[in-house]
């Protein structure tokens, strides 16, 4: 645990995120939607309806058994109170939309990864809220900061809905409309948006640098370690289910890599940039990245 002046020196820091940065941060994360929907059609949440029990399992495992859990971590641990609620925040989040690239990578079922981010898209509009209000108010230490800002559930699911909502019906209805047009847009728009996203963070690690020298030490340990019980945990449930080689990949790929870009967004947006929940965010949209493309490549390997 960290010591009461350390505790007084996170509450009182700020992270530099301007107007500007949050709107940058708004479009980045609109256009990554709007690519990943460009390769998502009605045939995929036709397959995942032909699957129930993958569905299950990879909904059971992500906005259900990781906020849990994440739950218990923070009363193990006992963090901060604005890191235990970037903790919440995060796990609260849907899949990264990199997991269906490290999905391909480790050779699991891409098709698959593809239709559950899509299906996440969609539930998360009112599961992430739902979930941060859950367990952010059974968590006292936590409950004292969202009564603090007075967090309106129908402004978060706004937000949710004008980001990852709206960018998603549009890819679609591209790709059903014009195929040939979604697949030329998408050569260059993916790449494009992930490396425009992560300059945002590396700019905005930048920016504060002298914050993150001084203070990244204090996250490291949780970000990494709730990071990597997140993988375990979806490999685990999907075991649990019998669930084949792939697909077991797949759910702790989609489980692991959550939307850190989004968390991050919230917090400035409903927060106010409240310094222990970005510090933990921002780190978490980094090392998520990392840890992802570690494990991919292990199980693309992996014979």
């Amino acid at each position: 645990m960290l010591s009461q002046t350390s505790y007084s020196d996170i509450d009182s820091i700020r992270i530099n995120f301007d107007t500007d940065a949050l709107w940058m941060l708004n479009i980045a994360l609109a256009i990554i939607m709007f690519g990943v929907s460009l390769d998502i059609t009605l045939n995929d949440f036709k397959r995942l309806l032909s699957s129930p029990k993958i569905v299950f399992v990879g909904i059971l495992s992500q906005f259900i058994i990781l906020p849990l859990f994440t739950y218990v971590l923070v009363i193990v641990l006992k963090p901060h109170p604005s890191f235990a609620l970037g903790m919440m925040l995060i796990a609260a989040c849907p899949g990264g939309n990199v997991s269906n690239f490290f999905s391909k990578m480790a050779n699991g079922n891409a098709a698959l990864s593809v239709s559950l981010t899509a299906f996440a898209t969609l539930i998360c509009i009112f599961l992430t809220p739902l979930n941060l209000q859950i367990w952010g108010r059974l968590y006292e230490p936590t409950e004292h900061i969202l009564k603090e800002v007075s967090l309106n559930p129908f402004d978060l699911t706004k937000l949710v809905v004008l980001i990852l909502g709206i960018p998603l019906i549009i890819g679609m209805f591209v790709r059903y409309h014009h195929k040939e047009m979604a697949d030329k847009i998408n050569t260059f728009i993916k790449p494009f948006s992930v490396i425009f996203f992560l300059v945002l963070i590396v700019i905005a690690l930048y920016e504060n640098a002298h914050i993150f020298k001084n203070y990244i030490h204090l996250v490291l340990f949780l970000v990494i370690f709730h990071n990597l019980f997140a993988y375990f945990l979806g490999y685990s449930v999907s075991k649990l289910f019998k669930l084949s080689k792939k697909d077991t990949k797949t759910i702790s790929i989609e489980t692991g890599i959550q939307n850190g870009g989004l968390g991050l967004l919230l917090i400035f947006s409903f927060f106010n940039g409240l310094g222990g929940m970005a510090l933990l965010a921002a780190f978490w949209g980094v090392w998520d990245i990392f840890s992802g493309m570690m494990l991919a490549t292990y199980w693309g390997r992996k014979k």
